[in-house]
């Protein structure tokens, strides 16, 4: 068999070369496709895709004080109003302010847990879902501002595992709640008005009484991977 007389170099050496030529072409493709799809983040646009018209709800931000700092986050004490409260708090934010990124970041701080176990934890956990410094920059030559249209606030249906998991371990009052809703993002681009909209659900993890009388925030799932 390894002797036959149909054995052909040349044949071989063309199948090599077209295969060598396949393998290639398919390694720049896979290049270019993770180029294209590189985090939107990273971007300098002030929305991920644009169109020509403006937000559809009427409702952005909340206006920002114009001395660099940011509205302080009233006490809440019921539950799923609080979980709404965190929502708006990490999503809405305006890149032409004074205040910079760095605010939104002490501002929730203000609202974590007091004992302070979780709470570098949780600025890492909202410092993912804010863009980061340099584009931050980037952003704001573009007027760029974001918020978010909160759809619905749930306790997980996996919460009463969780609970019957390591509820012993857990202060009363903890629970979970995850947040759907639309992230909305405006600005200008080539000097005309561009927008986009993103559907986005998260869960956040809060305690409330009988621990606290007003509820803190302890930390967040990743973004588009809620506790179900």
């Amino acid at each position: 068999m390894f002797g036959s007389s149909t054995y052909d170099p040349e044949l071989r050496r063309r199948r090599v070369i077209v295969a060598a030529l396949t393998v290639a072409l398919l390694l720049a493709a896979a290049i270019t496709y993770v180029l294209l799809t590189r985090n939107p983040t990273a971007a300098p646009s002030p929305a991920d895709s644009t169109t020509a018209t403006g937000p559809e709800m009427p409702a952005g931000p909340v206006t920002e004080p114009d001395d660099g700092t940011l509205p302080e986050l009233p006490p809440v004490a019921v539950p799923p109003e609080f979980a709404e409260l965190v929502a708006h708090a990490i999503f809405d934010w305006d890149s032409t302010a004074l205040a910079p990124r760095a605010a939104y970041l002490e501002r929730i701080a203000t609202i974590a847990d007091p004992t302070g176990e979780e709470t570098p934890g949780l600025i890492s956990d909202v410092a993912a879902y804010l863009p980061p410094e340099t584009t931050w920059i980037d952003l704001r030559e573009y007027e760029t501002r974001q918020w978010i249209e909160v759809e619905s606030v749930e306790v997980p249906t996996k919460w009463a595992t969780a609970l019957e998991q390591g509820g012993a371990t857990l202060a009363p009052g903890t629970t979970a709640y995850t947040i759907t809703g639309v992230r909305h993002r405006d600005g200008i681009w080539d000097d005309k008005p561009v927008s986009s909209r993103h559907d986005v659900t998260f869960t956040v993890f809060i305690i409330c009484a009988p621990t606290y009388d007003a509820c803190r925030l302890l930390r967040l799932s990743l973004l588009d991977e809620p506790l179900e």
